[in-house]
């Protein structure tokens, strides 16, 4: 097995630690409450023990807008679900998102190697002014629902920030979602107006979407107006789309002005989030304006130091929280770096030479992709300068710590990477970043501020240094607003509240470190139990991807002979094929490595691995199909043509 470092693998210096945001906080809050914060802890026991002080100093750290806070910061603070932040306030969303009016650079954006595009705060500003103002001459109201269907490309955040300015809740999904995945989604939330691209690049090629963007809206009747953003084509048709305008005619005649922000309660909804939807429709996840902005700026402010003129990226698609979380960097009066399309194309190089170009501070991404510069040989460090980069974020899975081993030597050596994760659920973090402490190998350093994170066993008992689940034991601004159309919110608790009654269950298989940080070793739902014992998948992946032969793999739990045996699929380098040898390999790499019960039973090559639109592996689904169970909503991935290769083998009959 292998031993701990005994040093951590980045370490902030002084003088950085002293210009974080975070050192400021603590300074901040120790005039507000006439209290002594030294350090990262003692200021997370203060955000849990005194709640009400945290949040109240952090809005006003954030300079958060607001027609008025009211006189209450939480009402029945011991309930989850129940709570209520702030239950006076009046606020704007978008308001918050635009303070800024000048010529510095709001949103860059790059679509593959096809569009290269840019706007200012106040280019931004005016064309948030003219479409907001289409859209009450449209008839939109507060509470209306705006469907999109759309790239990361600069109207999509126009179109967003138009939508919440009147009080509109935004909802969007990915171009590449089929026709019924799109209708599963807005089907239950019933858009009046609905923004669609004409299309979309990806690898190269170029995906015109208007023949499905017809089939949607004629299977919508709530929407009233439908309106197409050209981006593949400068000016494509819509004779045969009936109903539809350009967006250039839904916005003409109406001039740039100052925006006639609409003030709301604080939680009034402002998006509406989708589970992944593998096991069923997908969820309907309503967030609320107000802890949607205090929970980012305390993750972009304080946890990933993003401040004023900084250059923030982030790799998603707008059918990933991740976009709605970048969205929120604006209100940090930072510059948005977007990008559509492959993030390997022409070559893995790219997304480094838009580092490069655009001073790119922050570069946000997945553990996959830093698996895939690895695989592909890559070493930027040795290309590219990436001189203002300060910090990695990464999230989607756990990553592993040869994956931190990698940046650290082949992109970049003096930065702060940030393993993190939280989720779609709460549209923000559980654990993540702390820039005034050291990064150790394969671990997430820390709770996020105000969460209280813990582990619990099944019996609900909080413990340390043994892995469990991962729960939060009190109520947080970002909790949702609940689920839409979900009566008594029986659906929302049965999702969370009902393994640990008044706890929110996250479903994370996780443990402690001794440095107060979190290892995650998968889902908790698709944890492995052979012979009784817990075995998280992600213990499994690691060991197998350090292997040169193996490219991807998935590991389930097949109900076998009473007791349950481990399966694992491997997706080979190209030419390669699974022998006696190759599958010794593996199994010796996970018996030393790891134990030997988590030791596959069968491990079976396969051509590809079906993954969610966000590029999670689904290891739930492939469990269905290896049980002969129906994959209910296979418009929820990516990939469902590969769900066929795990249906009846042969190898898992004996």
């Amino acid at each position: 097995m292998e031993r701990p470092m005994a040093e951590p693998i980045w370490q902030p210096s002084d003088d950085r630690v002293r210009q974080t945001n975070m050192a400021q906080f603590m300074e901040a809050v120790e005039e507000d409450w006439n209290v002594t914060i030294e350090d990262f802890g003692e200021l997370y026991r203060f955000s849990i023990t005194e709640k009400e002080k945290f949040w109240t100093s952090l809005k006003d750290f954030a300079g958060i807008i607001a027609e008025t806070w009211g006189t209450e910061v939480l009402v029945d603070g011991d309930k989850m679900p129940g709570a209520k932040w702030f239950p006076g306030a009046r606020l704007n969303f978008a308001e918050n998102l635009l303070r800024r009016r000048d010529a510095a650079d709001a949103l860059v954006f790059w679509g593959e190697d096809r569009v290269r595009r840019r706007l200012s705060h106040g280019e931004l500003y005016d064309q948030v002014s003219c479409l907001a103002q289409a859209l009450r001459a449209a008839g939109l109201k507060a509470g209306d629902r705006v469907g999109a269907i759309m790239p990361n490309v600069p109207e999509t955040l126009v179109a967003m920030l138009a939508t919440t300015a009147l009080g509109g809740i935004w909802s969007s999904c990915s171009p590449d979602f089929g026709v019924q995945g799109v209708l599963d989604r807005f089907g239950q939330i019933e858009p009046r107006v609905l923004f669609a691209a004409d299309g979309y690049f990806y690898n190269g090629k170029s995906h015109d979407i208007r023949k499905k963007l017809g089939e949607i809206t004629e299977a919508l009747p709530s929407v009233e107006h439908a309106i197409v953003v050209p981006y593949i084509d400068e000016a494509p048709s819509l004779a045969a789309l009936p109903g539809t305008v350009g967006l250039a005619g839904f916005t003409d005649g109406f001039s740039p002005g100052d925006i006639d922000f609409e003030p709301l309660p604080f939680d009034h909804p402002v998006y509406i989030l989708y589970s992944s939807g593998t096991t069923g429709a997908p969820k309907c996840i309503v967030h609320g304006a107000g802890g949607t902005l205090l929970q980012h700026l305390k993750e972009h402010m304080l946890l990933c130091d993003i401040k004023p003129d900084d250059r923030v990226f982030y790799f998603t698609t707008c059918g990933w929280m991740m976009w709605n979380w970048l969205a929120s960097v604006l209100a940090c009066q930072a510059t948005l770096l977007l990008y559509d399309g492959a993030p390997v194309y022409p070559d893995a190089n790219v997304l480094f030479d838009y580092a490069d170009a655009e001073g790119m501070t922050l570069f946000g991404t997945s553990a996959k992709f830093i698996d895939a510069v690895k695989k592909a040989g890559l070493e930027p460090i040795n290309t590219h300068r990436l001189d203002t980069l300060k910090t990695m974020t990464s999230t989607g899975s756990p990553l592993v710590p040869e994956g931190f081993d990698f940046v650290y030597e082949k992109i970049k050596k003096d930065f702060h990477l940030v393993s993190m994760s939280g989720g779609t659920d709460i549209i923000a973090c559980f654990v993540g970043a702390n820039p005034t402490a050291p990064v150790w190998r394969g671990e997430i350093q820390a709770p996020s501020l105000a969460m209280n994170v813990q582990v619990f066993d099944e019996e609900g008992r909080s413990i340390r240094g043994e892995k469990g689940e991962l729960v939060c034991t009190e109520t947080f601004p970002s909790l949702p607003v609940g689920f839409w159309k979900d009566p008594g919110d029986l659906k929302y608790h049965a999702a969370y509240f009902e393994k640990f009654p008044g706890v929110w269950a996250q479903g994370d298989w996780v443990e402690f470190t001794e440095h107060g940080g979190m290892i995650i070793h998968g889902r908790s739902d698709a944890t492995l139990n052979p012979g009784g014992v817990r075995i998280g998948t992600a213990e499994i992946y690691r060991q197998v991807e350090k292997l040169d032969e193996v490219v991807e793999s998935i590991v389930v739990g097949q109900e076998w002979d009473n007791d349950t045996r481990i399966v694992l699929f491997v997706v080979l380098r190209d030419g390669l094929v699974l022998d006696d040898d190759l599958s010794t390999k593996i199994r010796n790499q996970i018996r030393v490595e790891c134990s030997p019960r988590h030791v596959p039973a069968k491990i079976i090559q396969v051509a590809d691995i079906p993954r969610t639109k966000s590029g999670k592996i689904t290891e739930l689904a492939v469990r269905d199909m290896v049980h002969g169970i129906p994959v209910k909503n296979k418009e929820a991935l990516a990939n469902p043509e590969a769900l066929a290769l795990y249906a009846g083998l042969e190898e898992l009959r004996g």
